[in-house]
């Protein structure tokens, strides 16, 4: 496994299939990795769920989603960025909400359950919420 981290950074606008491109540059940071076959397809579909959800944030000034995609010895990050009103937290809510799940023994299907970790911070106008997934069998303590 190369030491190095690996990245790419891209510029999209609302179009699911633009979504599913950076979903693939997920798939392949993730198959790079060593990551189990499942695992990688469930990091690919939260982030296409996650670029989705941001679509309904774009307005015509700012219609475009920067997103960076970048591997870690240890992670995969992806951050999507996006210039407008403050958002919350992409999928918060729905993690926050399978985590209780879990918790009460009735877990059902989540689009962002491929991520371990939701970081969400504004600064000058932008917004950007950064999904990570750990590679390994264990999550570090965060």
């Amino acid at each position: 496994m190369a030491t190095e981290p690996k990245s790419f950074r891209v510029q999209i606008d609302a179009d699911v299939r633009l979504a599913a491109a950076v979903g693939g540059a997920a798939h392949y940071l993730a198959d790079d990795a060593g990551m189990e076959n499942g695992k990688v397809v469930q990091l690919q579909s939260s982030v296409v769920a996650a670029c989705v959800e941001v679509f309904q944030y774009l307005t015509g000034e700012h219609s475009h989603l920067q997103v960076t995609l970048a591997r870690f010895s240890d992670r995969i990050e992806v951050a999507l960025s996006h210039h407008g009103d403050a958002s919350p937290a992409v999928g918060l809510d729905s993690i926050a909400g399978f985590a209780s799940q879990i918790a009460d023994g009735k877990g059902g299907a989540n689009p962002f359950s491929g991520v371990d970790r939701v970081q969400y911070e504004t600064h000058g106008g932008e917004s950007v919420t950064r999904l990570t997934k750990y590679i390994g069998r264990v999550p570090p303590g965060v």
